[in-house]
């Protein structure tokens, strides 16, 4: 996390993430209304969105999406923004590639039928998790205080894991070699955990950083904090898979790829 070429790779990552950030929200929510014709599940993405960005970022998103309002979209709308969100998989390749040792990437056409395949993988995950936070407790929606809490715990109980399987799919079929599932199961769990654990660190540290990027970027303030998360997110996700390559290397019993 100290080289300056996992920063390039990081802030490469946060790039793409701000700009497939708005068209994944938006077909995941287009999914839940239209495909899925289930407002119970549509309704857990603001939740998932507060419980991602705290504090007045993750309100200022709720609201602006909210007021916007989600556009009804066809399939060939939902297969592009969708194919606009796979960006983030270009950088994230090079920098596996680069951890593991791989000199040679895909070429741009296999990694984009690659990275299409994570984004539906991905986003199939997603609407997996708002389905078992809406299932079960969308009868307590509009009951105050312990139904909203009911409903954060299960999303979390339903998130993490979720979250944990994406990881896994990500380290191993991202990089340009064949990758043992098992190493990359453990690494996963562990980055996910972490991972979790960061939000309540941003929970705790938000207001700081509020006042902060006020005082210094005014209104580009939340593609900045944005930027910033996912700089910092991406650094731990790649700093798992160097270790995990690094254990490989020097693990005696290892297989060559």
């Amino acid at each position: 996390m100290m080289e300056t070429e996992a920063h390039v790779y990081a802030l490469a990552i946060s790039a793409s993430v701000l700009l497939a950030f708005y068209p994944f929200v938006i077909v995941m929510m287009s999914i839940c209304r239209d495909l899925l014709h289930w407002k119970a599940a549509m309704n857990v993405v603001p939740l998932a969105l507060t419980d991602f960005f705290a504090g007045e970022q993750g309100d200022f998103i709720v609201r602006n999406i909210k007021a916007v309002g989600v556009p009804k979209l066809g399939l060939t709308s939902m297969f592009l923004l969708l194919f606009t969100a796979n960006g983030i998989f270009e950088p994230m390749e090079v920098a596996l590639n680069r951890a593991w040792g791989v000199t040679q990437n895909r070429s741009y056409l296999k990694n984009q039928i690659v990275s299409l395949g994570l984004i539906f993988a991905c986003g199939g995950l997603a609407v997996l998790s708002l389905l078992l936070t809406a299932g079960p407790f969308q009868w307590l929606s509009g009951t105050g205080w312990l139904g909203d809490s009911l409903e954060r715990i299960v999303f979390k109980l339903a998130a993490v894991p979720v979250s944990i399987l994406a990881l896994f799919l990500v380290y191993w079929l991202l990089p340009n070699r064949k990758v043992e599932p098992g190493r990359v199961a453990r690494v996963a769990v562990v980055v996910g955990l972490i991972l979790e654990g960061c939000k309540y660190v941003n929970l705790l540290i938000a207001p700081v950083l509020e006042r902060k990027f006020n005082e210094e970027y005014r209104f580009f303030r939340h593609s900045v904090t944005l930027l910033v998360l996912s700089a910092l997110a991406s650094l731990i996700v790649l700093a798992g898979a160097h270790w995990t390559a690094n254990h490989e290397t020097q693990d005696p019993l290892a297989r060559d790829p």
